[in-house]
């Protein structure tokens, strides 16, 4: 399961601890850390000390699942990264991404969202992949429509710092790998005809 897929932009990397100016720089833009932490940037030593560390052990631990560097395709740049966190057992993972602002509005967040979820269900078996965001941050809503995920709710978490737009909650959206295969299935029966 070491195989991390590519799209025809983007190629996936494990993280290393190399990566901490980039994941520190890509968290310093307040427009990326919006709907996060109300744009506030993730200091140096949460990142190296805390963050990248615990990343880098779940790869051990949940082989195929995890966070990943995206990288362009043509030119090696840094570009972010997405995520398939893993559940505790493994068996469903949240997705996730994050990338320069520079990069938004090309297609990039759908075009690496769609290629990990056939990951997360093809090559990894997982039952269930899911993703969450702030209600008003309709663009990762709409990526994760676009990744063929389904809103299944909208709730309300007591934060001890809100940002705001925390008043209107949070949504999940979810697909499960039943509903995955099906849709697979359905491409094929239509050119079988």
């Amino acid at each position: 399961m070491s195989d991390l897929p590519c799209t025809e932009r983007l190629r996936f990397r494990r993280l290393t601890m190399a990566d901490v100016d980039a994941l520190v720089d890509l968290d310093s833009d307040p427009e990326v850390m919006r709907f996060l932490s109300g744009g506030v940037a993730t200091p140096l030593a949460t990142v190296r000390d805390e963050q990248l560390p615990r990343l880098l052990a779940q790869y051990e631990r949940h082989p195929g699942l995890g966070r990943w560097a995206a990288l362009d395709r043509g030119t090696g740049d840094f570009l972010g990264w997405f995520a398939l966190d893993p559940s505790a057992d493994g068996t469903e993972a949240e997705l996730g991404y994050r990338l320069r602002r520079s990069t938004w509005g090309l297609g990039l967040a759908t075009e690496g969202s769609r290629a990990l979820v056939r990951y997360a269900f093809d090559t990894v078996g997982v039952r269930r992949v899911w993703a969450e965001t702030m209600t008003i941050n309709e663009r990762s809503r709409r990526v994760m429509a676009k990744a063929g995920l389904g809103y299944l709710r909208t709730f309300h978490l007591q934060w001890d710092d809100p940002i705001p737009g925390t008043e209107h909650g949070e949504v999940e959206y979810e697909l499960r790998a039943e509903e995955w295969a099906a849709a697979q299935e359905r491409p094929a029966a239509r050119r079988a005809r």
